[in-house]
């Protein structure tokens, strides 16, 4: 770079830009690992389970829908009843649908909870056209 004769300041980068990235990256960072979080903020003692595989396929957008021991059915942190959930499930499946994608409902119940209560939320996949459901388990012998 050829420097200007006849200046008498000196010359200095501007870093707003990069000010601005990396506020940027860390807002970023920071909601990043606040939607991961998200999944697991209920302690649940899950079912054990001697047989299933790890989920190979982080691509694929996924909803969690989460059933605590007292009944209540979570759809991420929110309290949500049956027609809501429907709704919402067939929402998201439109939405993924558009996108070219499938969508992945990861149900996470309490091992106390009656399969009376999880059903529900079965149903409300198959009504939203929802087929991929998974069940998070702990491996168990």
């Amino acid at each position: 770079m050829k420097v200007p004769r006849g200046t008498t300041g000196s010359l200095e980068f501007n870093m707003t830009p990069m000010i601005d990235v990396t506020f940027l990256l860390i807002i970023f960072f920071i909601t990043a690992s606040h939607l991961s979080q998200q999944e697991v903020q209920f302690q649940l003692d899950l079912p054990q389970a001697a047989t299933g595989r790890d989920p190979t396929d982080n691509e694929t957008p996924r909803v969690t829908v989460h059933v605590l021991p007292d009944g209540e059915v979570h759809l991420g942190s929110e309290k949500i009843g049956g027609d809501e959930l429907a709704r919402r499930l067939r929402f998201e499946h439109d939405k993924q649908r558009r996108a070219g994608q499938d969508l992945e409902i990861r149900i996470r119940a309490d091992r106390a909870v009656d399969y009376q209560v999880v059903e529900p939320v079965l149903v409300a996949c198959a009504e939203a056209g929802v087929w991929k459901v998974s069940f998070a388990v702990v491996r168990g012998e």
